[in-house]
């Protein structure tokens, strides 16, 4: 069992340079201006004058290295990034498909024509 000691365990600088908290700052800036620039956008697409906390996650969640950098945060209200599983999307006919209909109208009677049809049965003049 470890007992608690008053000096931190790692590799930790007993002194810090004059320009670490300014690169910091800097380094801060930057993801927030990212952060708030795809926010803005996907406001935009959805037609929002405000952003939200839902807009941010997907702003992040969407880039592939911000998702990548913060992996592991969790926004309150952010909800979660739509996603149907293949299985549950609905099967697409590869069969044939009915052909179109074509309504004629020849003096008071309308008559039915498939065109696929007609090309076949027609006879030859």
């Amino acid at each position: 069992m470890q007992s608690w000691s008053p000096i931190p365990v790692g590799k930790y600088a007993k002194r810090v340079g004059a320009r670490a908290p300014v690169f910091l700052v800097a380094v801060l800036e930057y993801l927030e201006t990212e952060v708030f620039e795809l926010a803005g956008l996907a406001a935009r697409n959805d037609k929002k004058t405000r952003i939200i906390p839902r807009l941010i996650q997907l702003a992040i969640r969407f880039d592939a290295k911000l998702c990548q950098f913060l992996r592991d945060m969790m926004i309150s209200n952010g909800g979660v990034i739509p996603n149907i599983h293949n299985i549950f999307l609905p099967k697409r006919r590869i069969a044939l498909q009915r052909p179109p209909l074509l309504l004629v109208r020849r003096g008071r009677r309308i008559r039915l024509i498939i065109p696929s049809l007609v090309s076949r049965c027609s006879p030859s003049r």
